[in-house]
This record gives C-alpha cells, structure tokens and sequence, in this order.
C-alpha cells in the first residue's frame, strides 16, 4: 500500500457554479481520500489525503473529466506530510478571487436534458415549474452580484429553500447539490402575466400566475398580441412570426421599419420546414447555449417576407429555457422572438420598465421575481464557408476567458478596453488571458452609456481586476472616447488609442496566437489616422502596430450621413452617366428633383460636403443602390444585406478586376470597378451583377494581401471585418489564399464585426505594455 501523503490543490478556470465541488466530492469519496473542497474566490482550494497513487487518479479525473459547464485552466498542487483527518467534506466558500482573468462566474447556458425530463414529469417535484435548473444549466452570469459564486451573491438569495429543496442541495450525490439557482414552486420565483401597468400597482384579477400565466399567454400570442416575457438575461418581444398582420403591427409600434426579427421554433424539425439546417447548424441549434442561428431560407413563406424583409436569412433559435418550452405546449407556429427595446436603448429587464418604455408597444407581460443582476442579449451566430462565427457574443458565452498572447506574468498591465461606439462590449485583460463583456450595443444615449458603465463595474467586480490602463477607439468623438478619458482622469493610465482596424485585426491575430499577418479588414465605418474614412484595408499587423499596404482606392460621399442612409448618392461619385446618375437618386428617394440630382453631383466633383472613404460596406451600399436591392438604409447593414440576398440566386461574371496605385501601395479601384458593374447591368440580371460585384471585392482583396505577404515574407493572411459575415465574400478569400503557403485566419471566437473590437483594443495596449505611471 502507498504511503499515506496529502495534495494541497488550487483549480483554476470556470469552476464555480458548475457542479464542481460535488464533483470533487464524489471522486474523493469514490477512491477512499479523505479531506475537503471549497470555493474561494475565483478558484476551487481543496486538500486531497490517502495513498499517494489513488491522490494521482483524482487529480487526473478533475484534470480530464470535469463537470459538462466548466473548464479547467489549472491544477496547482503542493504535496504535504498528511495530518490523518478523516472522511471528505464540502467547506463553507471563503475570499476573493484573487484577480487571475479566468472568468470565475460560468455563462447562462439553457435547460438541461435531465431537468427538461423533469419538467414533463408528473411526478417530480418540478414538474411544469418553469425555473427549474440544476448544476449542469440554468442562469449563472445574469443573476449574480458577486463572487464567490454562492447562492448569497445571487439575486436567487431572496428565495429561501424549502425543505426538500434544501435537502437537494446539501446532498452531495444530488444533481442539485450547490446548484445555486435551483427552486421549485414552493420556494423559488413565481410568474405573472399582467396586460395592463394597472395590475404592477392594484394585482388585480387580470393578473394570472404559475402555469396558468403561460398558459394565458399562449392563447393571446394564438389570437394575435404582442407580449413581453421575461427570460434569462432580459426580456423579449413575442408575437406569431408567420401571421404578417401582427408582425406589421410590431414593426410599426417598435419603429422598426425592415430590421430582421429573430424567430423561436419548437424544434429543430419544425426549423427545417422553413430554413437549411446542416449538421454544423443543427449542432448550434441543439447546444445548450442556444444562440440565435442565421439561417439559408429555403421557401418563400409571405411570413419570412416580413419577420426578415429582402434578406435570404432569418435568424432562428429553440426554446432555451423551461419558459419557452411550457409556452411551445401552447403555440403551434414559430413565435417572433426579440430584444424589448426601443431602437437604439438598451433592453428592458424588468416588467415596470416594460410598461415605462414600451406600454403603447406590447398587449401584456409575462414577468417573473427573479432580479436579472447582468442584462445579457442573445447571442447571434452565422455560418459562414462551414464554420460558426459570432455575430454577437453574449448570452451563453459571457463571461468565458479568451487568450492573451501579448501578456507576461508580473509585468503585463491590468488594461480595461471600452471599445467602440457601436455593437460595443467592453473587456479586462490581465497577463493570462482576457475577459469579455456581454453585448452592449450602440453607445450613443444617456442609457446606453449607463448599461456600459454597469457593464465595467459588473466585471471588475467578478474577475476582482483593478485595471492599470485603460483603451479606447482612435475616434475622438465616441462616448466610449470620452469615458476613457474621464477612467484616466480619475487614475487609470492612458488612454491608449487604438485605431479601430488595428483592433479587428490584432483580435483575430490573437485568437489564432500569430503575431505578424496581413490582415485584410473590410467592414463599413473606422476613424483613419489620416481624418477620412476607412473601411477596406489590407494591414501589415502585428500586435503593436501596423502599416496600410493596400485595400480599396478612395471615394467619396455626398452629403455625407445622408449618402449613408440614401447610397444611390454614392453612385454620384463613381458613374460618368449623368443621366443614370439623376434617374436612380430620383428612383430611389434619395433626392426630390433634378436640381437637386446635380446639386448631389456638384458635391461628388467639388469633394464639398462630401468626405472622403475606403469603405467596403460602402461599396456594397452603392452597389446595392445601382442594381436595385435597396434603394433606403433603415437599419445598419441594410443594403449589404439585401445584396447578399439577391446574389444569392446569381453568377458571378467575368470581369476584369482594376488597380491602381495609391502611395506606392496597389490598391482595387472602386470607381472604375462600380463603372463596370454598371455597364454589365444591360446584358446580365441584377442578381448576376450583385454575385459579381461580391466576388469582385473579395478577389481584388485576396490578390494584394497574398502579394503583400509574399514580398514581405509574412506567413499568414487573415479577413475579418463586419463584411466577413458575407459567406460569398468570405469563401472567395478562402479560395484564394488556402492554394498559397500562408495559413488563413478566419474568426471564430471573437466576432469579426465590433463586438470584437474591445478584445483587440486590450490586445494592443497590453502589447505596447503601457506602465502605469505613463501618460499621467
């Protein structure tokens, strides 16, 4: 028999919240060891004691074999002389986390198979209960208020357990043992449907409760109403997506004109009826986690028509929580699933705030006494060229710790990055990784800027990070510019500008730990540090630095914002036709009269009000505007889209691809480019000059970044950018760079759009290791 001999461990990584304790619990027990587990801070801190090689088999089986939400970052043990206790036990939490960035509060992840059986079972205690969780799902991030992650710092703290609960929870070879948000309908929260702010002040009999709640809400969503509900991490916005009259009805009360709802089905199979479900979607669709997927269309349903108007996606998810999987047993169709907020405000997370904000917009809400602690969106993800890429992280996948190259242990900054202005996040980093906030959105109003600097507070609080330095967008007319400069004034070194290409890129470097690539980096608007816009760029990157070696030759756009939301404006500065010129600025709205036509022309020639870009989306924009696809921007990325979803059903032509010097550096020449998609127009369908124009873009693009790289002898080229959300685009790249001897970066944990932004911002400023007396 082994001598006996006792391990000190320290576990590190997504290890609260989790099942974990109960799962060292019962490993311990299963191989004879004696000791105890317990949370402290951020880690888990546990004392092993037994013979030497039964120690050895648990430390392998917590390294290898850990509970299905965690992960294990470290195992740290000190071997000690034994001290002979006996038996293995589950201590009591103690401490702060100590500040490592491994993201100590697990995301909010969707109902679990078993508590799901549960839920349909007569009889267990859970049966139809609608908040039922165990340690392997449930809400995590959006109801905690501190670490360590114990039921105490939950907003779950007000819902003490009932005696069978607690018998649950103190049993450690329970599925419920110190699962922190259990509660049944005894003792945990309760639903409410109200249809009128009156019942929040009076609860008057209009208000149902429990199952009949969901049940009433199910027949008013049959009949016609657009409800609230409460979830997870917010509230949404329900209606029947495939009757046109009540989605009409929402677009018009919401003052969302063509933005695209995202839509719950009952199922996979019912998905399928409407939407191609491959197998790396079918995957998505069935985690866990439940993002909304961005899905092919596959019928011309009048119902997609108008829940995604023009596109040929729709954004679909299945039912995440027990909530939706009740109200599915009493709604047949998809239902319209999507954030409960104004344009541009940040989303309600409460039924008063519903009723505040929203009360002429929604006919009733089903709303629950669970407090939402961390507001957190759903996250949104596309597969594009077979492989998943996030067009919003968030829910499910906040906050998860993401790699750090650039960092050094005991001499990397501790660097908070606001991020940009739109779709923004914000994130820590310390020298051993980085952590990512939840979806922001546009920070541009009084509550957008609160809901971001909750944000900031919410997680230093959990990674218990004091940030040395903070980072921000080079442009200096950002809200999130300006409160990098309010972080520093109050003692924070910096700001670090980074400018926000450098930020895409230097992200999705990171992610793949390159240091140098060229990166072309194609998305719609980023302050340049020349003052114009950019927008298409091929970038000699490292994590430092980087140069411009190319990209798309420059234009301009009259009018400025205006040409944004009317792109036949843009037209005016890459067509010679005149007349073509007015009939399309006059076809499309974007002007009242012909005087008015040659007024947008003067602009284009003098550059008067007509600032200047390189911006792929705007090429895309104008394109979209020539061939008809959309004519008026009524939500960011409209015409893109609509593009998108007309080449679709067309074939790229052949044409020849112009270049021209800029510098000394080749860049595509979009003027004579766009003057030969025009002249295609008269011989070839819109749909064919749209394919044409996309593989246009991206072949002109991959050419000079492959060059690029082969004259300077660097190794990889990657494409990101919010255009690298467009699959033709993205696989036209692919195509030619993966023939070449450099390694293709795509994005794939960090959206290549500006949720991703702040990740590279704290990349670069840890990079150029900023002390923290510098710039004070």
């Amino acid at each position: 028999m082994d001598e006996r001999c006792r391990a000190a461990v320290q576990i590190s990584g997504t290890v609260q919240g989790v099942g974990f304790r109960p799962f060292v619990y019962r490993t311990a027990v299963d191989a004879g060891i004696a000791g105890y587990v317990r949370n402290t801070g951020g880690a888990v801190e546990a004392a092993f004691e037994g013979p030497q090689a039964a120690i050895e088999q648990v430390l392998q089986t917590v390294r290898t074999d850990p509970p299905p939400l965690s992960t294990v970052e470290a195992v740290d043990v000190e071997w000690r002389d034994p001290t002979g206790v006996e038996g293995f036990e589950i201590c009591d939490s103690t401490g702060k986390h100590a500040g490592g960035v491994d993201a100590p509060v697990p995301p909010d992840t969707g109902i679990c198979e078993a508590c799901l059986d549960d839920l349909r079972d007569p009889d267990s205690r859970y049966h139809e209960y609608w908040a039922t969780a165990c340690v392997d799902c449930g809400p995590r991030f959006a109801v905690v208020e501190d670490v360590p992650y114990d039921r105490a710092r939950t907003s779950m703290a007000a819902f003490p357990l009932c005696e069978d609960c607690r018998e649950r929870y103190e049993t450690p070879t329970s599925r419920r043992c110190h699962a922190q948000t259990i509660g049944c309908p005894d003792c945990g929260p309760t639903l409410r449907y109200e249809i009128d702010a009156e019942c929040v002040a009076t609860g008057a009999e209009c208000v149902a409760t429990g199952t009949d709640a969901i049940a009433r809400a199910g027949d008013a969503l049959t009949d016609g109403s657009i409800l609230a509900i409460k979830g997870t991490g917010g509230i949404h916005l329900v209606c029947d997506a495939t009757d046109p009259e009540t989605v009409g009805r929402l677009r018009a009360r919401t003052g969302r004109p063509a933005k695209p709802f995202a839509c719950m089905a009952r199922s996979v199979d019912a998905i399928e009826a409407f939407a191609e479900v491959d197998n790396t979607a079918r995957e998505l669709l069935t985690d866990v986690r439940s993002p909304i997927v961005l899905l092919e269309t596959t019928t011309a349903a009048s119902w997609l028509d108008v829940v995604a108007p023009g596109l040929s996606t729709v954004g679909v998810m299945t039912p995440y929580a027990g909530l939706h999987h009740l109200l599915f047993d009493h709604v047949d169709d998809p239902v319209v699933m999507t954030s409960a907020n104004r344009p541009g405000q940040p989303m309600c997370t409460t039924t008063e705030s519903v009723w505040d904000r929203l009360g002429d917009v929604v006919d009733g809400v089903v709303g629950h006494d669970r407090e939402i602690v961390a507001r957190c969106d759903d996250s949104v993800v596309r597969v594009v060229d077979d492989t998943p890429r996030f067009v919003r992280r968030s829910r499910g996948w906040t906050p998860t710790t993401l790699p750090n190259p650039t960092g050094v242990d005991g001499e990397s900054p501790v660097v908070l990055a606001v991020g940009p202005e739109r779709d923004a996040t914000v994130a820590v980093a310390g020298s051993d990784g980085v952590v990512s906030s939840q979806h922001i959105g546009a920070v541009d109003s009084p509550n957008t800027l609160a809901f971001h600097r909750d944000a900031v507070t919410h997680l230093q609080e959990l990674t218990n990070l004091s940030p040395d330095v903070v980072a921000c967008d080079r442009h200096p007319d950002f809200l999130t510019t300006t409160e990098a400069e309010q972080y520093a004034a109050d003692g924070m070194a910096g700001p670090v500008a980074v400018q926000h290409h450098h930020a895409h890129a230097a992200a999705l470097c990171a992610e793949h730990d390159v240091n140098r690539a060229i990166v072309v980096v194609a998305d719609g608007t980023g302050y340049g540090p020349d003052g114009t816009i950019w927008g298409g760029e091929v970038l000699d990157v490292t994590y430092e630095g980087f140069e411009r070696v190319g990209g798309l030759s420059s234009f301009g756009l009259p009018g400025g914002e205006v040409a944004i939301e009317y792109p036949a404006r843009i037209l005016a500065t890459l067509l010679a036709d005149t007349d073509r010129i007015d009939d399309r600025l006059l076809e499309t709205g974007a002007v009242e009269s012909r005087d008015d036509a040659a007024v947008v022309r003067q602009q284009a020639e003098r550059g008067v009000n007509a600032p200047t870009t390189t911006s792929a989306g705007r090429y895309l924009d104008a394109v979209s505007a020539l061939v008809g696809a959309c004519d008026r921007r009524t939500y960011e990325g409209e015409p893109a889209q609509r593009l998108e979803g007309l080449a679709r059903d067309g074939t790229p032509q052949p044409i020849d691809i112009p270049y021209k010097t800029r510098s000394g550096d080749r860049v595509l020449d979009v003027q004579t480019l766009v003057r030969s998609l025009a002249a295609l127009t008269a011989d070839a369908s819109a749909a064919d000059v749209a394919a044409t124009a996309q593989h246009a873009l991206a072949s002109g693009l991959a050419t000079i970044a492959l060059d690029t790289a082969a004259e300077r002898n660097v190794g990889a080229v990657g494409f990101t950018g919010g255009v690298a959300y467009n699959g033709a685009i993205s696989r036209q790249l692919r195509t030619h760079v993966e023939p070449s001897d450099c390694r293709y970066l795509q994005p794939a944990a960090v959206p290549p759009g500006d949720g991703g932004i702040a990740y590279g911002q704290a990349i670069v400023a840890t990079a150029r290791n900023i002390s923290v007396a510098d710039n004070r």
